[in-house]
């Protein structure tokens, strides 16, 4: 991470190893589970960047942003097949 882009973990993705990353992703799953495992969505924590989050904000977030990203790649896909769905 760069101190004057938080999100410069981002902005090079020449190397990128797409199997590698989802391996790493798949990796994480389970643990991210363990580590949420018992606690009511009211529960809140922080980061440096914000404070006073709950785990029910994080889920919704994680929805949208899956979902954002699966429009995404359909709009892709459609470029390339020329198929819309219903």
């Amino acid at each position: 991470m760069h101190p004057d882009n938080l999100d410069g973990d981002f902005d090079d993705v020449a190397g990128a190893d797409a199997e590698a990353n989802l391996n790493a992703y798949a990796a994480e799953l389970p643990l991210c589970d363990e580590a949420v495992a018992g606690l009511p969505l009211e529960h809140e924590f922080s980061t440096s960047r914000r404070p006073g989050i709950s785990l029910r904000w994080v889920y919704l977030h994680m929805i949208e942003e899956y979902a954002r990203h699966n429009g995404h790649a359909d709009l892709i896909r459609e470029r390339i097949d020329g198929v819309t769905g219903d």
